[in-house]
This record gives C-alpha cells, sequence and structure tokens, in this order.
C-alpha cells in the first residue's frame, strides 16, 4: 500500500468521506444489475476493502443497535402473526428445515478441527450458523481464538449474502422490479411512535443481556403494534436504506487487517468449507421446496445458514414468502443460541488430542 493511500485513511474524518463515496459508487453499481440487497452488500464490500487498506473505522454501538432495531421492525412489518401460528404447526418441516442447516455446519466445524485447519476448538464455534455475535462471545469464553471465530462468522455472512443475493437476482430477471419511491409522504405520529419504541426495546434489551435483544425484542414490539396496536410500524424508504448501510459497514469494517493477515494460511480452505456448507443448504432447500409446497428461492433463503438480519434484507427486497424465511430463519437462531454452546462443547471432546 502507498504512502499516500496510508496517509489518507489515517485521519477519521477521511476514512468515512471515501467509505461513504466508495459505498455509493458499488451501491449503484450492484443496482444497475438488479442485484437485491445492494443496499446492504454495497456498504459492506466498500467497509471490507477499508478495513483492508489500513482503515480503523467502526460503527458507533449506538448506530448499530438502532439499525438493528429498524430490520427488526421491517422484519415484524412482514410477519403477520396469524400466518406464523399456520407455519409453527408444521413442525416437521422446521424440524427438517432447521435441523438438517445445523447438522451440515456441525459437522464441517468438526471436520476443520479434526484435520488441525484452526486451534483448538475455533472451527466448531465459527461454523454455527447465525448469531454471530452470541458465538463469538461464547467462544472467548471457552478458550477458542475469539479473531478466528469472528473472522469465520462474519466471512459466512459475507458470502451468505453475497451468493443469496446473486440467486436472488438470477431468479428475479426476467421480472421487472417497481420503482422505489424514496422519500413518500408518511405519518408522522406513527413514524415518531415508531422511532420511540423501536430504539427503546432495542437498547432497553441490549441492557438487559438480552441474546441479540436489539434485534429480536423490537422485532417482537413491532408485531404486536402491527396486529393490536392503533398506530402502525412506519418505516419511510430512506430510513431503511440508512439502516441497511450501518448494518453492512458494522460487518465489514470487522474485517480488520490485522485478522485478514493472521487468517490469510487458512482462507482458501475456510471459503471452501463455507462454499461447501452454503451448497449443502440449498440442497436442502431444495427438499425443503417439495416438502413445504413454497417455491426454490423461498426455500433457498429460509435454509441459508445465518445471518438471519442480512438473509431478512434480501428477502426484502425479492418476491419469496417472507413469513415462511423468517420464522424458519428465526427458530434456527433460537435453537442456535439455546444449544451451540452445549454442542460446540460435545463436538471439542469427541476431537483427539493432537487436534488442540
Amino acid at each position: 500500500m502507498n504512502h499516500a493511500l496510508m496517509r489518507l485513511v489515517s485521519h477519521k474524518a477521511a476514512q468515512w468521506a471515501v467509505l461513504l463515496a466508495a459505498s455509493v459508487i458499488l451501491l449503484l453499481a450492484l443496482e444497475a444489475v438488479h442485484l437485491p440487497a445492494a443496499l446492504l452488500l454495497g456498504p459492506m464490500i466498500a467497509g471490507i476493502g477499508l478495513s483492508a487498506a489500513g482503515g480503523s473505522l467502526r460503527v458507533p454501538g449506538g448506530f448499530y443497535l438502532g439499525a438493528q432495531a429498524l430490520v427488526g421492525a421491517m422484519i415484524a412489518r412482514s410477519l403477520p402473526l396469524g400466518h406464523l401460528g399456520n407455519i409453527l404447526s408444521e413442525w416437521p418441516v422446521l424440524l427438517f428445515g432447521v435441523g438438517s442447516t445445523l447438522l451440515a455446519a456441525a459437522s464441517i466445524g468438526w471436520l476443520l478441527t479434526r484435520w488441525r485447519v484452526l486451534p483448538g476448538t475455533t472451527a466448531i464455534w465459527g461454523s454455527s450458523p447465525g448469531a454471530a455475535s452470541t458465538m463469538v462471545v461464547m467462544a472467548e469464553a471457552f478458550g477458542a481464538d475469539v479473531r478466528l471465530v469472528a473472522f469465520m462468522q462474519y466471512l459466512r455472512v459475507m458470502c451468505v449474502a453475497g451468493t443469496a443475493s446473486l440467486i436472488a437476482s438470477l431468479v428475479m430477471s426476467h421480472g421487472a422490479r417497481p420503482p422505489v419511491i424514496w422519500f413518500p409522504a408518511f405519518d408522522g405520529v406513527g413514524f415518531a411512535v415508531t422511532l420511540v419504541l423501536m430504539l427503546g426495546s432495542g437498547f432497553a434489551a441490549h441492557r438487559l443481556k438480552i441474546p441479540a435483544g436489539g434485534f429480536l425484542v423490537p422485532m417482537v414490539v413491532a408485531a404486536l403494534m402491527n396486529t393490536l396496536g392503533p398506530v402502525p410500524v412506519v418505516l419511510p424508504p430512506w430510513l431503511l436504506a440508512a439502516s441497511y448501510a450501518v448494518f453492512g459497514w458494522s460487518i465489514g469494517l470487522r474485517f480488520t487487517r490485522q485478522i485478514l493477515l493472521y487468517a490469510m494460511r487458512t482462507l482458501p480452505l475456510l471459503l471452501l468449507a463455507i462454499l461447501v456448507l452454503i451448497a449443502l443448504c440449498a440442497g436442502f432447500g431444495v427438499i425443503l421446496s417439495h416438502l413445504a409446497g413454497v417455491d426454490l428461492l423461498t426455500a433457498y433463503l429460509a435454509t441459508s445458514p445465518g445471518g438471519a438480519d442480512s438473509v431478512a434484507i434480501i428477502a426484502a427486497s425479492s418476491k419469496v414468502d417472507m413469513p415462511f424465511v423468517m420464522t424458519m430463519q428465526m427458530v434456527r437462531f433460537l435453537a442456535v443460541t439455546a444449544t451451540g454452546p452445549a454442542l460446540a462443547r460435545f463436538l471439542a471432546g469427541k476431537v483427539p488430542a493432537q487436534a488442540g
């Protein structure tokens, strides 16, 4: 990297300017080829590039929590509670969709550990689908290399987001998307109530240390607002676009130069493992499509191995059964959060001592 670039990225204001400009350019390029979730992927790729160039930016925690809360509210608008009851009643379908993905991820993590691709139990924690932040925290508590766990988790999120967007684009290539009205008229009272309840519930859940509460609790509150409340959830497109950008930056900027250099030796094998996991889950999606009677894109997104919030953004910009996708993702997320640590410890106990 030349000295001029190093000087440029050494100043926070200049870094934000570069990040914003790169995000807009990438976003417009991705939109030009009609790639779903361009509002997420453009900022994410820009963040990775800036970090790889030596940037030191981080999205402030409050902004990230706010973006999580608004994405949760966006999901809730597409999840009528009556529809959820119908989906949950099909428990064999849920069991297959959730269990197959968990089994595939656990098997790949165990093999990477047994073959000593990564030290200790790092690969087991890093392969867990979804609940990335929870798995990183738990992994550190149990002695895994938290840098590599974070690298695996967010590399998988990036790969899943990219492949899911590409597949959605190919499937939807024959249908024109309606133009987005970015600044429509909206109910001011509903907008104010939405912001207070979503941001308030998200920050409260974070303070109470509820796992992924900044995302899940606002989603539940918004679902109740839609079903019971006199005031609807109001989320203008410009606000969602800003939330997607913040979310994309928060993922991309975590790919620090230090982590990238540290993990470069194992990057080809990690990418191969992630692509195998995505391919296995796509195969499960084909089976799920026949079992549940849903279209292939819906089934593919439902079985995509995390994270749920990234998949939600892609699903929202695609013609899929959003309640089905997000119910499957949420059930799997809860299963990972509840059983992930115990499963990782169990699998670690099955690895020969020399693999550690």
